[in-house]
């Protein structure tokens, strides 16, 4: 009991800290608040003015009816007819109003909620973001935020709506018939046990549907990017299979869920119908007794009004329970989405700004001091261990290794999208921590394994690298590397369209305007991990001297596969299951380093085989 009470103050702490996100919404919030109150409380004195009107019309009943009273009880419709005709507009006023403040109170909040999710997850480390998945990420940012602003929507409506309705409709059945009132108390219990039966269970049943959501998400996903594989292979069928199969589950589980909520509505409306026979039965008997105690029926304190009124107030009393049973729902379904937006919103980047950080990165010197680095701190085997580096500025730097052999976790160390388990990476003998994180990766340029271009021009594209930058700079970037030659066979040169992702460019291509856009960050260090795979010998060997040539002061890394692509750098690291298996410059490692001489010798013999 006590763990249950533990999670359900959680799950409320968790709602009013997203709250915060409404914002300059607020207003609109309390607004409507204030329009359903104004509805729900006009709407609970329309049918006592009705009641008032009927006991005044049935005075007229059974007397005779003279010029004198038939114009007094034409005045008297008109003036009731008059009073509720303004209630009535009053509560529509109040309704629309209170639903279009709703509306943009709760897509505003959504609209808050999302932008301060993505802030968040941009400033994740890479370690933040191997924590979630990147289907999960997407969920997290459309369907639960849908889930999330649906549920608050219902909230400063219905959930304010619901108990006003049935405090102030249960007010007015006492003083009504307090003899009856005593049957909207013996509802109230039914009701808790249908809701308390099945709640529990649409809980789960939510919670493992959202986690399906997630996979769902991620199969979709690999298959838009991995598209030309499963053509290639033939295997869309195969594919189609696997979704049809998820999707399957997912309908199974929605089945489940609406098949569940569903059956609340007829049990719902069994205790409403019951209740109003009750009212019916003993109100006319009620009426009846009334009505024979008094000389004249119409003396009777207790009549056909009241049960009139009495039966509306019924129906409002109930139908409000059946709205607090609906907000639960909806509540449910938004527990876990709240549950998961909390997660990516409270969570702490690994790596965050030194609290006076440093500005200027004064050059290219990188030293890697006994350097040791694990993904996990409970993971029992490093992916880098005893790292020992010193790299001058200006130099050009090759590393080489197998598949796996944490080529690419080396460098990352350098940009800071890791931090070290033990000793220190410096660039310009200062620690990467001290260092503004802006500024260090403004001055350490990384083009990585998978090029990413962004829809938009070619020229929009490369000002990534420096948003500032001229047609002048971006030409020569482009001349460096090697892209300048096939931008101009575009009929719009520069201001050629790329698709989202780069495909309607080659892989070689793609590579070249990610250098490019690297070099136009100016930077004191530049980053290639593997960035040149896709790009023939050649243009490769082009790209390398443009290096040597223009960018003498920077210090160059290059990854790489191919041995043609190092064997001109003035240092290269040979990388073997994270540790460095030998350093040296070409002639240097084919005397004595066995990795390097092996890969030297297949890579020779491929080619001359060709």
């Amino acid at each position: 009991m006590k763990k249950k009470k533990e999670n359900k103050l959680s799950f409320i702490h968790k709602f009013i800290f997203l709250l915060h996100s409404t914002r300059e919404y607020k207003k609109y919030s309390f607004l409507s608040i204030g329009f359903v109150l104004g509805e729900t409380i006009i709407e609970c004195i329309i049918p006592f003015v009705m009641m008032l009107l009927i006991d005044v019309l049935q005075g007229f009943i059974n007397v005779e009816i003279t010029d004198t009273l038939k114009n007094q009880a034409l005045n008297t419709v008109l003036i009731y007819g008059s009073i509720l005709f303004v209630l009535g507009t009053c509560s529509l006023v109040c309704g629309v109003l209170a639903g279009r403040m709703s509306a943009i109170a709760s897509a505003g909040f959504a609209k808050n909620l999302r932008t301060d999710e993505f802030n968040k997850i941009v400033s994740f480390s890479f370690n933040n973001i191997d924590k979630f998945s990147t289907s999960s990420l997407i969920t997290r940012q459309t369907t639960d935020i849908s889930n999330i602003q649906m549920a608050f929507m219902l909230l400063i409506r219905i959930a304010v709506r619901a108990p006003f309705m049935f405090i102030f409709s249960f007010i007015m059945s006492i003083v009504i018939a307090p003899q009856l009132s005593w049957i909207f108390l013996i509802t109230i219990p039914f009701i808790a046990v249908i809701l308390g039966v099945i709640i529990p269970i649409a809980t789960k049943l939510f919670v493992k549907l959202f986690r399906k959501y997630d996979d769902l998400n991620e199969l979709t996903e690999e298959n838009v990017h991995g598209m030309r594989v499963v053509k290639t292979y033939a295997r869309e069928d195969y594919e189609k299979e696997k979704f049809k199969e998820q999707s399957g589950i997912m309908g199974k589980g929605f089945q489940k869920v609406e098949q569940l909520m569903s059956a609340t509505n007829p049990a719902m409306q069994a205790v409403m119908y019951i209740s109003m026979c009750l009212i019916l039965f003993l109100g006319t008997t009620l009426a009846i007794k009334e009505g024979l105690a008094v000389a004249n029926p119409d003396d009777a304190s207790f009549g056909i009004a009241n049960i009139s009124s009495l039966i509306t107030y019924s129906a409002q009393v109930l139908s409000s329970l059946m709205m607090v049973a609906m907000v639960m729902f909806m509540i449910i379904m938004a527990v876990p989405a709240i549950n998961r937006v909390y997660e990516v919103i409270t969570e702490v980047p690994t790596i965050k700004d030194s609290e006076n950080p440093i500005y200027e990165v004064k050059n290219g010197d990188i030293d890697f001091d006994n350097v040791s680095f694990k993904y996990k701190e409970d993971a029992k085997k490093y992916a880098l261990a005893n790292i020992n580096l010193h790299i001058k500025s200006g130099m050009t730097v090759g590393i080489i290794g197998g598949t796996g052999s944490s080529k690419s976790t080396l460098v990352n160390l350098i940009s800071r999208f890791y931090d070290t388990s033990v000793g220190e990476v410096k660039v310009a003998g200062i620690n990467v921590k001290d260092y503004d994180l802006n500024t260090l990766r403004n001055n350490v340029a990384m083009v990585l394994q998978k090029n990413v271009l962004f829809s938009g021009t070619i020229k929009d594209n490369l000002r990534w690298g420096n948003e500032f930058a001229t047609d002048e700079e971006i030409v020569q970037a482009c001349k460096i590397a090697q892209a300048d030659s096939f931008i101009e066979g575009f009929p719009k040169k520069y201001d050629t369209w790329i698709d989202q992702g780069g495909v309607n460019v080659s892989g070689g291509q793609r590579q070249r305007l990610c250098i490019a856009r690297a070099l136009l960050k100016k930077p004191k260090v530049l980053i290639l991990d593997d960035s040149t795979s896709a790009v023939d010998t050649k243009t490769d060997a082009y790209i390398r001297k443009g290096f040597k040539e223009y960018l003498p002061d920077i210090t160059k890394i290059i990854i790489a596969q191919r041995v043609s692509s190092v064997e001109d750098a003035d240092l290269i690291i040979v990388m073997d299951n994270g540790t460095i298996n030998g350093m040296g410059t070409h002639e240097e490692l084919l005397k004595n380093n066995a990795i390097y001489q092996e890969v030297f010798e297949i890579q020779n013999r491929i080619g001359g085989a060709h």
